[in-house]
């Protein structure tokens, strides 16, 4: 039986008829920093900053597309749920805000990277070390999201006990940055481009298979 968190992330799911007015604004903030990264990247030929966004954002959908698959498979609970008030839920963990944050994610953790690669910060090399802290930081927004009841955690391994806040370190950021350090470190743009567009295939077939094919609803 769904739980009544479950029932309320469900209530309204892609419904347009919530959308907000500040969700027009947030988009145009979003297009414009691609704008901005895509104008920069046409004058300088580094496109690794557009290339990190999308890959934080891709990794943030095939993420919560598994997420909704739990939700279907137990028919209890996703891992995580957002039941809360939102501009448009898009999935049962996934609204519009949320996507917002990660489209530029991605941006903000490229250009907190040291200009030489070889950097090292605490013996660690540098974006590993800023990986483990940007996947730390979400990690502490979303306990306080979690403590403000607007993100629902059902199961209790992946609650705030110690186990459990490494569980989503582990599976729900960290990979988000080793993801974006593996697609930046290709040899070549066409490279680049190739890893993200499998980072899409994965959620994009997941997707067609149980909304399309079998008319899920999460």
């Amino acid at each position: 039986m769904l739980t009544e968190a479950s029932q309320r992330a469900l209530t309204g799911i892609r419904d347009l008829t919530t959308i907000h007015w500040y969700a027009v604004p947030l988009l145009a903030v979003v297009v414009y920093i691609y704008a901005t990264e895509t104008k920069k990247a046409r004058e300088t030929g580094n496109w690794d900053a557009v290339f990190a966004g999308l890959t934080v954002f891709g990794m943030d959908f095939f993420n919560e597309t598994w997420n909704g698959w739990v939700l279907h498979f137990t028919n209890r609970s996703a891992l995580w749920t957002t039941p809360g008030e939102t501009a448009l839920r898009i999935m049962v963990g996934w609204n519009i805000e949320i996507m917002f944050m990660f489209a530029i994610s991605g941006i903000i953790y490229y250009h907190t990277l040291p200009r030489y690669r070889e950097e090292r910060i605490l013996g660690l090399p540098n974006r590993w070390f800023w990986a483990v802290v940007f996947s730390a930081f979400c990690v502490f927004v979303e306990c306080l999201l979690n403590i403000g009841g607007h993100l629902v955690w059902e199961y209790p391994f992946w609650r705030l006990s110690f186990g459990g806040v490494w569980l989503i370190f582990l599976i729900g950021y960290f990979p988000f940055y080793a993801a974006t350090i593996f697609v930046i470190e290709r040899e070549t743009p066409l490279r680049k481009i190739q890893a993200i567009c499998l980072i899409y295939s994965v959620p994009i077939l997941m997707n067609v298979i149980g909304k399309g094919i079998f008319h899920w609803a999460y």
